[in-house]
C-alpha cells in the first residue's frame, strides 16, 4: 500500500456573546451581541499506508471538543486570551491549545456568520 497526502476537517460549533472593546465608540460590534460560531480544524499529511488514514476524526474530537466547551455558552471577553475576542483572534486562542496535541494541523477556521469567517494557517509566514 501506498500513503497519499489528504487533508481532514472536523466542524464544530458553540454559542457564545462578546463585545469587540477596541472598535471605534458607536461600532455595533463594540455592544455586548451573540453568535452561534461555526469552525472547522484542518490537518495535513500523508495517509498511514497500514491503516489507510492520516487521523482518526475521533482522535480530532477528543482534542477540540473540550476546549470548545471552554467557550460554548460563555461572554468570551471574561475568557483569558480574549478579552478581544475577534474571529482572528479565536482563531489564534484555538490554534495555540490545538496545536499542541494534533500534528499537522493546517487550519483553524472560525464563523461569526454564515457569510464571515477567518482561515488562521498557524503563526508565521506560510503558503497555502
Amino acid at each position: 500500500m501506498t500513503s497519499h497526502s489528504v487533508e481532514l476537517v472536523k466542524d464544530f460549533h458553540f454559542e457564545a456573546a462578546h463585545y469587540l472593546p477596541n472598535v471605534p465608540a458607536g461600532h455595533k460590534c463594540r455592544r455586548m451581541h451573540g453568535h452561534s460560531f461555526r469552525g472547522q480544524v484542518a490537518v495535513r499529511g500523508e495517509t498511514d499506508p497500514q491503516v489507510g488514514w492520516l487521523i482518526d476524526y475521533a482522535e480530532i474530537r477528543g482534542v477540540v471538543d473540550p476546549i470548545v466547551e471552554q467557550l460554548d455558552h460563555y461572554c468570551l471577553n471574561d475568557i483569558a486570551g480574549l478579552e478581544n475576542p475577534t474571529s482572528e483572534l479565536i482563531a489564534v486562542w484555538l490554534w495555540d491549545r490545538i496545536a499542541p496535541a494534533i500534528a499537522g494541523l493546517h487550519r483553524i477556521t472560525i464563523e461569526e456568520t454564515c457569510s464571515s469567517r477567518c482561515h488562521y494557517f498557524g503563526p508565521g509566514p506560510r503558503s497555502g
